[in-house]
């Protein structure tokens, strides 16, 4: 019997790459349901291909309560939710209450709403497993074991285009540099925060709440070859990494299929002499600021985290757009956490109210 999956951004580059592995694996699963956000076209040749029970199309109407409907069908047994930003954050809520297991792109969710969402998950009965490599790795490290074995997690960051730039030279990068990542293949708001780090805040965030780790004991560190996705420290100093070629599929894969491992043919092998050298260096705090600001508003907690967050999708946006300079994103999230932020997030009220409120201060500070 096949299992039922819905895909929440279909036409992105984590939903497109579901549909690649998917394609392996069509004796095992089903598309279900598809939506995405404005790209109609590559949706419907998406559905002509797959011919789902679902097709949503934020932009067209129905608006963002389609990723809700997708994501708590009956016949719906595994979300993918690849969505960008926080848009995600409802629709995963509501697939966990469902009981749904949610294989977790949407790194978004879990900084806004960390709380809420592990409740979602205890009061449903669903499941997160996430599809960010990093945290992708770090489960395959710790599967089968004790939750009080695990002492540390060090998530590798590429480092992004800018890794050798001086911060003067960093400050005035075009959108074309930044969206020129050396190792990944990315859309391009998660392609900006790489070059920021800020993708690695996030991260750190999401595994404080994925693997109940403490701030101070989830590191990370620069990685170029983006070889090395995680390495895991266990109780007695033993380390494990889990390795190989940048891709996105075998992390899907396994988010589908966790804790079991299916054959299939599609990802490259990893070959260490054609791997070569690794290295590791430490973060340069002069280059990715915005970095150290996630984390210290992880540490701070409440709508913190969703002020961050807010902050920083509305500062890259308006890079993207040529309205800022690069060097504006993270002192225009600097601005925004400035502010006063309501210690509790135990709603999703609260957290809604502190995004908006964020994304307000964070358009008059970028453009002041």
């Amino acid at each position: 019997m096949t299992c039922g999956v819905a895909i929440l951004g279909s036409t992105g580059s984590i939903g497109t790459s579901t549909l690649q592995v998917l394609r392996r694996q069509r004796e095992r699963f089903r598309v279900v349901a598809l939506t995405a956000h404005s790209n109609a076209e590559l949706l419907e040749d998406q559905a002509a291909e797959w011919r789902p029970a679902y097709v949503g199309l934020v932009n067209s109407g129905k608006g963002a309560d389609c990723l809700v409907e997708a994501a708590t069908r009956a016949d719906v047994q595994i979300v993918v939710n690849a969505v960008v930003g926080a848009a995600g954050l409802e629709a995963t809520l509501a697939a966990l209450r469902a009981g749904k297991r949610v294989a977790l792109a949407n790194k978004e969710a879990l900084v806004m709403a960390g709380e809420l969402v592990s409740e979602a998950a205890r009061a449903g009965g669903g499941e997160i497993v996430p599809v960010d490599s990093e945290h992708s790795a770090v489960l395959q490290c710790i599967t089968g074991r004790r939750p009080g074995e695990l002492a540390r997690l060090i998530l590798t960051a590429s480092g992004g285009p800018f890794r050798t730039w001086t911060p003067e030279r960093l400050a005035g990068a075009t959108v074309a540099e930044a969206l020129q990542h050396p190792t990944w293949k990315m859309g391009k708001k998660i392609t900006v925060d790489s070059a920021t780090l800020v993708n690695k805040a996030l991260e750190v965030i999401e595994a404080h709440f994925l693997f109940g780790l403490p701030y101070a004991a989830v590191q990370v560190v620069v990685h170029p070859q983006s070889v090395v996705h995680a390495f895991v420290e266990f109780v007695d100093g033993s380390v494990l990494a889990q390795i190989g070629f940048p891709t996105m599929e075998l992390p899907i894969l396994y988010a589908l299929t966790h804790p079991e491992r299916v054959p299939d043919g599609g990802a490259r092998r990893f070959d260490p002499v054609e791997a070569g050298a690794l290295t590791f260096e430490p973060v340069r705090p002069e280059l990715y600021p915005a970095y150290a600001l996630g984390r210290a508003a992880g540490e701070q907690g409440g709508t913190a985290p969703a002020a961050f967050n807010a902050a920083n999708e509305v500062a890259v946006q308006l890079f993207l757009e040529g309205r800022i300079r690069f060097g504006k994103i993270a002192e225009t999230i600097e601005r925004v956490l400035a502010a006063q932020w309501p210690p509790s997030a135990q709603s999703l009220e609260d957290v809604l109210a502190a995004d908006a409120v964020a994304r307000r201060l964070a358009r008059e500070a970028a453009c002041s």
